[in-house]
């Protein structure tokens, strides 16, 4: 009978546990559905989208729920054999401790979108834009290092035992020499690392800076712990390694702003009337959608033995219309050129020589004396 009784009372004791957990998962899944929806329309209304906070922060507060109502629920759990209700309790610990380190992962990706939506690069004036979308991204991947370092270091905390401390101290002081010894042996990967941080806070360049580098023209498509992608003009990539920007010289045509001046050379006779080319230029200019209307002018450049050198000078708001207008307004002055004037293109000039007369005679042809 007194077997029974504990029989029937382990069994109870057992259900209560199962049926607290299980009441315990079931309100944290209806606080994280309240939580995220709440969190979801603020969002939607605030930047009419709520993609970040589900996309990042949704499945570690899940995790941080779940593993809580665990550690809630681990005092209702009858007696389990010995030690192993510690590990129980520990694994539970730990897994608390990553999750709230995932979750603080989560945290500084929502904040980097939130910013990058708030300074779009796709608008017109995008200076300030590329600063913080630049800065944000070698800054996250620090503050990311720092989290998983505390995270760590708090999971060895988790432990009771001083030795684990001792064994832990250990290692973080061998990992502090190892590193000392990799960056010595790996001179490149840490320069690398500290041109990462020059070129975040001094802006050599920024994302989707206009820079020429090495003969080749493109826009800065990324900046990692190592190197930049550079996407140039025909689609290619150039990989350039990130302590090339601090060692070397290199254009950045946005560097202060977007807006650039654009020339077009013609080269054609003397004879041309320069003022009437000028005021076809100011025609063709004016109508255009890519001039910005604040600089346009034709000059006289160069003169040579066989041509005169004539500079179309205009501006636009970037360097890709920029390029378009200096081919339109070149195609479209060669053909004024070729219709109102067309003995105006480059010609070689020959002159006559006069004859002389030539004698013959028996040995052949003769000059005259």
């Amino acid at each position: 009978m007194m077997m029974l009784a504990a029989t029937f009372h382990l069994r109870h004791t057992w259900f209560a546990a199962v049926f607290f957990f299980c009441g315990i998962i079931v309100m944290a899944n209806l606080v994280h559905y309240v939580l995220f929806r709440v969190l979801r329309k603020k969002e939607e209304q605030t930047t009419g989208s709520a993609w970040s906070i589900k996309r990042y922060l949704s499945h570690p507060a899940r995790a941080v729920f779940f593993m809580t109502c665990g550690i809630i629920a681990m005092p209702l759990v009858p007696a389990l054999p010995a030690g192993l209700n510690d590990i129980l309790r520990q694994g539970l610990l730990i897994a608390v401790v990553i999750s709230l380190g995932w979750f603080a992962i989560g945290c500084v990706y929502v904040f980097q979108e939130f910013m990058q939506r708030k300074y779009d690069l796709r608008a017109e004036n995008n200076i300030r834009a590329r600063r913080i979308h630049t800065q944000f991204q070698l800054v996250r991947r620090l503050i990311i290092t720092f989290i998983f370092v505390v995270t760590f270091g708090a999971v060895l905390w988790t432990f009771n035992d001083p030795r684990i401390w001792h064994y832990g101290s250990g290692l973080l002081a061998s990992a502090g020499i190892a590193s000392l010894v990799l960056a010595t042996a790996a001179k490149s990967t840490a320069s690398n690392f500290l041109a990462g941080l020059q070129i975040a806070f001094t802006e050599p360049i920024r994302l989707d800076d206009v820079v020429v580098i090495q003969g080749e023209w493109g826009r800065i498509e990324e900046i990692n712990s190592a190197y930049v992608v550079v996407r140039i003009w025909d689609l290619r990539r150039l990989v350039v390694p990130l302590s090339y920007f601090i060692e070397n010289s290199f254009q950045n045509w946005t560097r202060e702003s977007s807006d650039i001046l654009g020339t077009s050379f013609l080269y054609v006779d003397y004879s041309i009337p320069v003022e009437d080319l000028r005021q076809q230029l100011n025609r063709i200019v004016s109508a255009s959608p890519l001039w910005d209307k604040k600089v346009c002018g034709l000059q006289v450049t160069n003169l040579s033995e066989k041509t005169m050198e004539l500079r179309c000078l205009m501006s636009s708001r970037n360097s890709s219309e920029s390029f378009d207008l200096r081919c339109d307004v070149r195609e479209r002055m060669i053909n004024y050129i070729r219709e109102k004037y067309p003995e105006a293109f480059p010609l070689t000039r020959f002159s006559a020589v006069s004859q002389i007369p030539v004698t013959m005679n028996e040995s052949g042809p003769q000059q005259p004396g």
